[in-house]
């Protein structure tokens, strides 16, 4: 009987506490008591040194230069591989929907709530919503409140056209939350389309963003969870 009594409190304990997964060479962190997916980034820099310009963000997270793709066009960059992100969703219970690229769009997929999280100087730590952080330089204003983040999952690419073999592209590209559907090869997309991408230019909010090379994590949230 004792065995037993022991066995329903382990088994208790396996229920109540919440399941959190670890992917060591990354650092991805999922929690899925909290439906929340933590990943380790830095502040992008805005102006790579081999470009002359600099270049409206196209999207949120991906890899620095020069393996990312869209390394100059970033908020953060990360290290993780996107399709390791990808996999940290669908354990939150999430299914993908359709990534979209050129006219016509948005993706569809299910919503997801985006965060950064750092130390302030004075030690405190700091969580904003990506909507603050990104901002149109020329009325000040933050990103609106009506875009969503979808989880979209990236299209397949063929990398080599004599073979016959496809790849998760967000893996070829590097790229994790892409803005505007200027591409395909993403994890996430926001349901903005190609004609908001002609007008609205994007910069990061300066004034709330920490240094360029700040350590921040980012968090992908279910929302109302």
């Amino acid at each position: 009987m004792g065995n037993g009594i022991r066995l329903t409190v382990v088994t208790m304990l396996l229920v109540v506490a919440p399941v959190m997964l670890r992917a060591e060479e990354s650092g991805i962190v999922v929690d899925s008591s909290k439906k929340s997916i933590r990943i380790p980034a830095k502040v992008a820099p805005r102006k790579l040194e081999h470009l002359k310009e600099v270049y409206p963000l196209e999207v949120i997270a991906g890899w620095g230069h020069p393996k990312g793709k869209k390394a100059h066009e970033t908020v953060f960059t990360i290290e993780a591989k996107p399709s390791e992100v990808h996999q940290a969703l669908e354990k939150l219970g999430l299914t993908p929907g359709k990534p979209h690229r050129g006219e016509g769009g948005p993706g569809t997929g299910p919503e997801i709530a985006l965060f950064a999280e750092w130390k302030s100087d004075d030690g405190s730590v700091k969580r904003m919503g990506i909507d603050k952080l990104v901002v149109d330089p020329k009325t000040k204003k933050p990103l609106p409140r009506s875009v969503k983040f979808r989880f979209t999952g990236s299209a397949l690419s063929q990398p080599d056209p004599t073979k016959p073999e496809k790849l998760y592209g967000a893996d070829l590209s590097g790229t994790l939350i892409a803005l505007f559907p200027v591409t395909d090869e993403t994890v996430l997309q926001t349901n903005l389309t190609m004609k908001e991408e002609k007008y609205l230019k994007l910069d990061t909010n300066r004034m709330l963003l920490p240094a360029e090379g700040t350590s921040v994590t980012l968090i992908l949230e279910v929302p109302g969870s």
